[in-house]
């Protein structure tokens, strides 16, 4: 039989003994390490910046929308021009109907057209009108205000206005204002007037003479200056009494 083999044995070093101790109060921590001021600006930049740039962000929206030019809008409307656009010297205007014929003539030394009223100022006015059934009437005077159609003058300072009546008889009607309205075949006024036909005169206040229907008022005072329709007829025509 072989011999039992001897047993191993291990030698250990000496380890130094540590005290653990359960509970108890913790020794007090030592002092912070000082932060330097590089590191401190870098972390408020990173706390603060976004906000700044959202600040930024906000104050460029508002300068923007402040100063960005409106869009196209509605227009305004244009100023009314209290001055003529145009003047014509030595004029004559015509109107004509459907059928080609003459209706009216407005002539003058001097237009201007206002085109706040769209209305015309002449001077030295001299207005030929023919009515549908071919009467003439003829209207002169120093000076005239007139629609932009022609259709409404208002004659001033020496205004004449003669018309044809039926039968061959002449109405005149004179006065320094007579408001014409040649559409209408009429002639007012607030003035002292005078009309004439034929031998017989009246002068009058005013008056309001309408040819279609056939009539004129006469305003208060009223004087009126009648010949004979024999003498009349005499004057008309020019011959001797």
């Amino acid at each position: 039989m072989s011999a039992p083999t001897p047993p191993i044995a291990l030698h250990l070093p000496d380890l130094p003994e540590v005290s653990v101790q359960l509970g108890g109060t913790p020794p007090p921590p030592g002092p912070r390490p000082a932060l330097s001021w590089g590191w401190r600006l870098r972390q408020a930049l990173s706390t603060y910046l976004p906000l700044g740039l959202m600040a930024l962000l906000a104050l460029s929206t508002w300068w923007l929308v402040r100063h960005t030019p409106a869009g196209p809008g509605p227009a305004a409307p244009a100023a009314v021009r209290q001055t003529p656009d145009y003047t014509m010297t030595g004029f004559a205007v015509t109107r004509f109907d459907a059928q080609g014929r003459v209706v009216l003539r407005i002539a003058g030394d001097v237009l201007r057209h206002f085109p706040a009223t769209d209305r015309m100022e002449v001077e030295g006015v001299r207005i030929h009108a023919i009515a549908p059934d071919g009467r003439v009437s003829e209207a002169t005077a120093r000076r005239a205000l007139a629609n932009g159609d022609g259709s409404e003058v208002q004659l001033l300072g020496g205004a004449q206005v003669t018309s044809q009546l039926p039968g061959g008889d002449t109405l005149l009607l004179q006065g320094e204002f007579l408001h014409a309205f040649l559409r209408f075949e009429r002639v007012r006024s607030h003035l002292p007037v005078r009309v004439t036909r034929g031998g017989t005169e009246l002068r009058a206040g005013g008056l309001d003479y309408d040819h279609l229907q056939g009539t004129l008022q006469l305003a208060a005072p009223v004087r009126a200056h009648l010949l004979p329709r024999a003498r009349a007829a005499a004057a008309a025509s020019g011959s001797p009494r």
